[in-house]
């Protein structure tokens, strides 16, 4: 694959522009001084790259770790290396706008400090969310907290509804996938952590959710903010399904979201996600620019470094269209032809003229797994093969592989001639059966752990490395473990009724709950409206009505009439009073004791 020039380093200017004020030290701690951010420990980058990182992401972590506030343009401020994501401010006529408040509360609140150091303690009057990921929602306590004067906080539709999905029904798995993705527990050092393309890595504090209150919900839709107007253009199903850009016709300034950062983008993230559109990715980046390009001077998203001038902005805009759309329809044509998701892995190759553009290289997605996503997206896991349609779980198919092989020394051993030959990528096959047959074997693991080591040192793409290399450290002894809390309250308290009922859903243990059939009424008097919660062969199911209405045929075994605070409260195992109670008072506690709590720390690179 060539690789552009290193003598063009356009984006290191682009990178420095604007330049105000750097955080010092660039260390975030909590409340209990836990540090949650240390932008700091990326000063090795600035050294030439060494033999256990590929050129190409050594650059991207050069760009990406540099941390301060930035001016965009006049009015328009950036606070960038200082979480995953950066927070953008926007002057109004009595304060400013926060665009995406980064993941945590504390490190939006040292973003926000520092803007106002530089440019006056101006009040928070609004707050914009681009889309439904944590990294751009998390922080918002952090700049609006508590007994602050309330301000409009706006989103795309289906915002709180995919930011539900996403952080709360499959929280768990993702967040502990994440670990892996971000890299976050290791070392930041030349031969560990060093960025994930996209950014550095992810902070580990607080996450909080406000509700929004005003929903975009049409392509055009105008919204003035504190005296800034703001034209909105939604793009739902691109890198996340409720997404907007937006544009300040002001400024001249176009707010990309994470349609368009300075790289390769996912179509599947390898936390796990919904699989995304590339075809409708491409075909909204066209229509950005046909709408703004000819009133746009600077464009800027809520990753990397800005973009000046609308020639460059034009091609920069053109070449990420044609990416997106080139990975899809090439990807349908080799499934046409009858290739199945790895086998178009191997056969497809971007155009010259994309391979050799540094904002398209695959550092966060990669061209390998974005091809085999549009495959899951069309096709699904079974690839038509019926040898694959009944596998052996992988524990199982493992043991029966390595007794082929004669057993797991017998394993480890073909594995390390293949690791002779520089054939890595089968020898981690070989080796990873080995440690699934017998997972206390310290010759395997060892193995197995030292070629993740050199497969993550030779990854351009961030998040290869670091799920390389966080393997690698946990096969050696050092568990990877989730420290983002997703169950803090202020997330739950921002989802509706019907999100923390679906909540508990997805936590019911079916077998346990098959002989136990039950009805719940809730009625929030807060909400005006009632709730029948109904757990009938193991699934929990529910229905709604305006208070006063009746929610069904006959009466339930427990009514319970309170407010969604006195709710939450029950919910996280409190017994909150002013509860009015009417029925089975245990009909509760039998719900409860079908539910599963999950295990943040799963295994993954173990059986």
């Amino acid at each position: 694959m060539a690789t552009p020039s290193f003598e063009d380093t356009e984006d290191f200017t682009d990178a420095d522009r604007g330049f105000l004020e750097a955080l010092d030290p660039a260390i975030v701690t909590d409340a209990s001084g836990r540090v949650i951010w240390d932008n700091d420990a990326y000063s090795f980058l600035q050294k030439d790259c060494p033999d256990t990182a590929n050129p190409s992401l050594w650059r991207q972590g050069q760009l990406s770790s540099r941390q301060g506030l930035f001016e965009v343009t006049e009015g328009i401020y950036q606070v960038r290396g200082l979480d995953l994501s950066n927070m953008t401010l926007v002057e109004g006529d009595r304060g400013v706008i926060v665009i995406d408040p980064l993941i945590s509360a504390e490190t939006a609140a040292a973003a926000l400090a520092l803007y106002r150091r530089n440019r006056g303690d101006r009040p928070v009057t609004g707050l914009i969310y681009t889309h439904s990921h944590g990294d751009h929602f998390g922080g918002a306590r952090g700049v609006v907290p508590h007994g602050h004067e309330p301000v409009p906080v706006l989103a795309p539709a289906g915002f709180l509804e995919h930011a539900a999905s996403e952080n709360v029904y499959a929280g768990t798995a993702m967040t502990r996938r994440a670990v892996y993705m971000y890299g976050a527990q290791l070392p930041k050092a030349p031969d560990g952590q060093i960025g994930c393309g996209l950014g550095m890595t992810t902070s580990t504090g607080t996450i909080t959710l406000i509700a929004p209150t005003v929903d975009i919900t049409e392509t055009g839709q105008e919204e003035v903010v504190d005296g800034v107007r703001i034209v909105f253009h939604l793009t739902p199903g691109t890198e996340a399904p409720a997404e907007m850009n937006f544009h300040f016709p002001q400024r001249n300034a176009l707010c990309l979201a994470e349609n368009a950062t300075h790289n390769m983008h996912n179509v599947l993230t390898l936390r796990g996600a919904l699989v995304r559109d590339a075809r409708v990715w491409a075909h909204y980046l066209d229509e950005a620019w046909q709408l703004f390009g000819e009133h746009t001077d600077v464009s800027f998203a809520s990753h990397h470094w800005p973009t000046w001038g609308r020639e460059r902005i034009g091609e920069y805009l053109t070449k990420q269209r044609d990416l997106y759309a080139y990975v899809h329809d090439q990807s349908l044509r080799l499934l046409n032809s009858g290739l199945t998701g790895p086998e178009i892995a191997e056969q497809i190759t971007l155009p010259p003229a994309l391979e050799q553009t540094w904002s398209l290289r695959g550092y966060y997605g990669s061209l390998s797994h974005n091809v085999k996503a549009v495959y899951q997206r069309y096709m699904g896991w079974y690839d038509g093969n019926p040898a694959n349609l009944w596998p052996h779980p992988p524990a199982e198919q493992a043991a029966r592989y390595v007794e082929l092989l004669g057993g797991p020394d017998a394993t480890v051993t073909r594995a390390r001639e293949f690791v002779t030959k520089g054939d890595l990528r089968f020898a981690a096959t070989l080796l990873n059966h080995a440690v699934f047959a017998d997972p206390e074997h310290t010759g395997a693991r060892e193995a197995l752990a030292a070629v993740y080591d050199r497969l993550g040192h030779g990854a351009e793409n961030g998040t290869w490395r670091n799920f390389y290399l966080t393997a690698a450290m946990e096969l050696r002894g050092t568990p990877a473990t989730v420290e983002l809390e997703t169950a803090n309250p202020e997330l739950a308290m921002a989802l509706t009724v019907d999100q923390l009922i679906d909540s508990l859903a997805v936590r019911v243990n079916g077998p346990r709950a098959w002989d136990t059939p039950l009805t719940v009424d809730w009625l929030l008097t807060d909400q005006r409206r009632g709730w029948r919660l109904t757990l009938s062969n193991g699934a929990l199911t529910h229905r709604s009505a305006p208070a006063g209405q009746p929610l069904g045929a006959g009466g339930a075994d427990l009514t319970l009439t309170l407010t969604k605070p006195q709710l939450l409260g029950l919910l996280a195992g409190q017994q909150p009073d002013g509860i009015e109670r009417s029925g089975d008072p245990q009909a509760l506690a039998r719900l409860f004791a079908v539910l599963d709590t999950p295990d943040p720390n799963f295994a993954i690179v173990t059986p």
